[in-house]
């Protein structure tokens, strides 16, 4: 290993501050081990992102919590973030392909009878098959080969058997996984649904994934984790190299600045922690997992208003669209409503044809998009701001990483298990949740024990 004299040796470095490196950084703290965080990135958080424009905070990354997130609830308690429910009183608002905007109440959009029925009985079956999978083993599962081996969009065809159900079954994947369903494993669909509880519970707002939000956003979590850390936390600190011997690691930063421990825990996405060189290499099953789990394709646009407008009008601030840009839209403002805030998501191919397009482009199809919705007071938004997540080069993309077909049964193996002395964290790693905040929270705390246990 490098001998740059920079840095005094420590028991523990952990790659990452986002959610899961912090929370593995303050269990291991709270066991008495000296540890430090290295982060690519001039502040914390990793996908959690917010931004203040004229007082108000502007969530640009993860926000929502819900029933079943229990490690979460715990850390905003722990750390004093109050929690409020996602507003949701009023009517919702479905978009047609042609340009039709309709009322209605409950988690699918009012549309044909036939229509819903079909959506109905192809989540059905989906969720039946769900239920078989397990998620700390997924490639053990029933008939997990044959899942594997199909993409999602497949399963679609086959079981949704009108036009307009596999229409309101690929935008649910484009809304769940920011990706289309043509890239995706079918298993991999099916144990992200089942490490939530349900496909239910991964797309409702009430009694789902999208229920509350966080007084001050939930990168206020990142930022609270990270003061108590204090100096145990590094920004601007790319790593690079890692290496690793009988004596303990090294870890060299893209400043030339190297560290030594006994452990280090690699708390980033797998596709970036693939660009990592480590010596000696790691297994060829690893190195074929990272080659293989690319981002979803996310833009997060919002639109800032002096009052939530919508909400005299009966309106909810969640609408769906069949038409776009913008699949799916909710209420995001503040919780003492002085500000109406309205976000919307392009996720899959669109955000990547978006992506290539002028930011003057963005704004105006978004707003325009929001026009139709909500009406003329749309138009004229007090401030603007959009986030590509795919553009961010310490994320690559959101909301997590996608598994192809073929990558479960045969790379899943590698994804959990540490090479020697380096660990894994990060919500792609959970076998609940995987992708969300909890996920990412319950990532670290189970990296650390294992890096208790060693």
């Amino acid at each position: 290993m490098s001998d740059h004299p920079s840095a005094r040796p420590v028991d523990v470095i952990v790659v990452g501050a986002g959610l899961a490196g912090l929370t593995c950084a303050r269990d291991l703290h709270h066991h008495g081990l000296d540890v430090v965080v290295l982060e690519a990135r001039d502040r914390v958080g990793g996908r959690t992102f917010s931004v203040e424009i004229d007082r108000q905070i502007i969530e640009l990354g993860g926000q929502f919590l819900g029933p079943g997130q229990d490690r979460a609830y715990a850390l905003a308690a722990d750390l004093g973030v109050r929690v409020f429910p996602t507003y949701r009183e009023g009517d919702h608002l479905v978009e047609t392909a042609a340009g039709r905007v309709r009322r209605y109440r409950g988690t699918i959009p009012r549309l044909s009878p036939l229509t819903l029925l079909d959506a109905a009985q192809a989540q059905a079956r989906f969720e039946r098959l769900a239920r078989r999978i397990d998620t700390e083993a997924p490639w053990q599962s029933p008939g997990a080969a044959a899942l594997d081996a199909q993409t999602l969009e497949t399963w679609i065809r086959r079981n949704a058997r009108t036009r307009s159900g596999r229409r309101l079954f690929t935008m649910a994947c484009q809304a769940v996984w920011s990706c289309e369903p043509g890239e995706m494993s079918l298993l991999h669909a099916l144990f992200y649904a089942r490490s939530a509880g349900s496909l239910q519970r991964v797309i409702a707002v009430e009694g789902g994934a999208q229920q509350d939000r966080l007084e001050g956003g939930a990168h206020e979590l990142a930022v609270r984790l990270a003061h108590r850390l204090g100096d145990r936390v590094h920004l601007n600190m790319p790593v690079d190299r890692i290496v690793q011997d009988e004596h303990g690691v090294g870890v060299t930063t893209g400043r030339g600045a190297t560290w030594r421990a006994a452990h280090v825990v690699v708390a980033i996405p797998p596709t970036l922690s693939g660009r990592i060189t480590y010596q000696p290499p790691l297994s060829a099953a690893r190195d074929g997992l990272t080659q293989r789990l690319p981002m979803g394709s996310v833009i997060k646009y919002m639109a800032v208003y002096p009052e939530p407008f919508w909400r005299r009008a009966g309106l909810s601030g969640q609408a769906t669209s069949l038409r776009g840009p913008i699949s799916a839209v909710f209420d995001s403002s503040p919780r003492s409503g002085e500000a109406g805030i309205l976000l919307g998501f392009v996720e899959g191919a669109e955000a990547r044809s978006m992506a290539i397009r002028p930011a003057r482009d963005h704004r105006a199809a978004v707003i325009d998009q929001l026009t139709r919705l909500f009406g003329p007071r749309a138009a004229s938004p007090e401030a603007y701001v959009q986030q590509d997540w795919s553009a961010e080069p310490f994320t690559r993309g959101a909301y997590s990483a996608v598994f192809p077909p073929g990558a479960w049964t045969q790379y899943g193996r590698a994804l959990r298990p540490p090479v020697g002395r380096v660990h894994w964290a990060g919500t792609e790693t959970a076998t609940r949740w995987y992708g969300y905040i909890e996920g990412a929270i319950r990532s670290g705390e189970t990296a650390a024990t294992a890096v208790i246990a060693s």
